[in-house]
C-alpha cells in the first residue's frame, strides 16, 4: 500500500489546457472518488496517475518515488476498467493469471493467487468459464480479480460499474466497497454518479472544468458545500436555488426573494451586506409543509415512491423539488407553502458562487 500524492499538476493536449494546476493528498489505505461531470478531467488524471497519459507539468507520486516518468508497468498499480477488458479466448482463470504469467511468477504462487482472489470475489465455479459465459456483473469481478491478483500498491478504477443495470451497480457498489475493507489498498475511483462518490468514498474530490472545486468527505462536502457549483452536484434529489436579496438590519438578517417573499436568513450564514444579490439554497428533504408563509410554490408532478412522496414545483418560474416521508396527494396546479429548515440552509453569494459560511 501507498499513499498517492498530486502536486500541481497539469495536462494540455496541444495547446488546449485539460487539467489546470491539480493538487490532492490521497492518504495510504483510503478511498478516494474523483466525481464531476463528463469533461471536468477525472478519467485523464486517473490515466496520468497509471501511466497512460503524460504529465504536462507538476509531479505524481505513488508512496516516496515520483512516477512521471515511469512506465506503467513499473508504477505497482493495478486498474480496472469501464469496459472489464477480458480476453475473449481465455477462462476466467487464464485471465485472473495473464499478468502473473507473463511476470514469470512460479506456478504455485500464481495458484494460491488466483484461488485468493477467486475466494474473495465468490469466483471459485467460474475459473473454467469463458467471459461470454458470464453476466455483467460476474465479469466485473473478474476484472477485479485480475487486479488483485497482482497485489499492487494501488488500485484505479476507471467508470467500472456504468455498463450495468441499476440494481446490479448496487450491489457493486457494495461488493467494492467490502473489498476495499478488506484489503485496505489505497484506491482511486472515478464517476461521474455522486450516489457511488457518496456511498462508497471516504474522500471525495470534486471536479469541474479541469479545477477542483472542493475535497473532503462525503458529509464534509453535503452538509458544507463550498460554493453553488458543489452544493448542486452533491445530493440527490439536488439543492434547490432561489434568487434573492440578503437583507440586513437593526442586527436581524433574512433573505428576500423576487416575489417580495422573506425567509429566514440561514443560521450557519455569515458575511455579505444588506442589498447583496444572493441565491438562497436548500435541500428538498428540509422542506416542510406549513399552513402559511414559507415559500408559495405551484404543484407540477406529483411522484409517490412508496417509502418518499416527490414533489416537483414552480416558484414564479424556479423549478422546486420537495421530498416528504409522508404521503399527500397534491393535485396538480394546487399551491402549497414550502418552510425551509434555517439550521440547514445556505447562502451564496450570486456572483461567484461561494457559500456565505460561518
Amino acid at each position: 500500500m501507498a499513499s498517492v500524492t498530486i502536486h500541481s499538476v497539469k495536462k494540455n493536449f496541444g495547446e488546449v489546457p485539460i487539467l489546470h494546476g491539480v493538487d490532492i493528498a490521497i492518504p495510504d489505505g483510503s478511498f478516494t472518488v474523483l466525481v464531476g461531470p463528463s469533461g471536468c478531467g477525472k478519467s485523464t488524471l486517473l490515466r496520468m496517475i497509471a501511466g497512460l497519459e503524460q504529465v504536462t507539468a507538476g509531479e505524481i507520486r505513488i508512496g516516496d518515488k515520483v512516477v512521471n516518468d515511469l512506465l506503467p508497468k513499473a508504477r505497482d498499480i493495478a486498474m480496472v476498467f469501464q469496459n472489464y477488458a477480458l480476453y475473449p479466448h481465455m477462462t476466467v482463470r487464464d485471465n485472473m493469471s495473464f499478468a502473473l504469467r507473463m511476470a514469470k511468477q512460479d506456478q504455485a504462487t500464481i495458484d494460491a493467487k488466483v484461488a485468493r482472489a477467486a475466494e474473495i470475489l465468490a469466483l471459485g465455479a467460474l475459473l473454467d468459464r469463458y467471459p461470454r459465459q458470464l453476466s455483467g456483473g460476474q465479469r466485473q469481478r473478474v476484472a477485479m480479480g485480475r487486479a488483485i491478483v497482482r497485489d499492487p500498491q494501488v488500485f484505479l478504477f476507471d467508470e467500472p460499474l456504468s455498463n450495468l443495470d441499476a440494481k446490479l451497480r448496487v450491489a457493486m457498489r457494495s461488493e467494492i466497497k467490502e473489498l476495499h475493507q478488506r484489503l485496505k489498498t489505497t484506491s482511486i475511483y472515478v464517476t461521474h454518479d455522486q450516489i457511488e462518490a457518496m456511498t462508497m468514498g471516504d474522500q471525495i474530490v470534486v471536479m469541474r472544468d479541469g479545477r477542483i472545486e472542493q475535497t473532503g468527505s462525503p458529509l464534509e462536502l453535503y452538509d458544507h458545500p463550498a460554493n453553488q457549483f458543489v452544493a448542486g452536484f452533491i445530493g440527490s434529489p439536488a439543492m434547490n436555488f432561489l434568487p434573492g436579496t440578503l437583507r440586513r438590519a437593526s442586527g436581524a438578517s433574512f433573505v428576500e426573494l423576487a416575489d417580495g417573499t422573506r425567509l429566514d436568513a440561514p443560521a450557519n450564514a455569515a458575511g455579505g451586506s444588506d442589498g447583496q444579490p444572493i441565491v438562497f439554497g436548500t435541500r428538498p428533504e428540509h422542506l416542510v409543509l406549513a399552513d402559511s408563509g414559507g415559500i408559495p410554490a405551484d404543484v407540477v408532478v406529483m411522484e409517490p415512491t412508496g417509502m418518499d412522496t416527490f414533489v416537483a414545483c414552480r416558484h414564479h418560474g424556479t423549478d422546486l423539488s420537495a421530498v416528504f416521508r409522508e404521503r399527500y396527494d397534491f393535485a396538480p396546479g394546487s399551491t402549497i407553502h414550502l418552510l425551509p429548515d434555517a439550521q440547514r440552509s445556505h447562502l451564496f453569494d450570486a456572483q461567484s458562487g461561494r457559500r456565505l459560511a460561518a
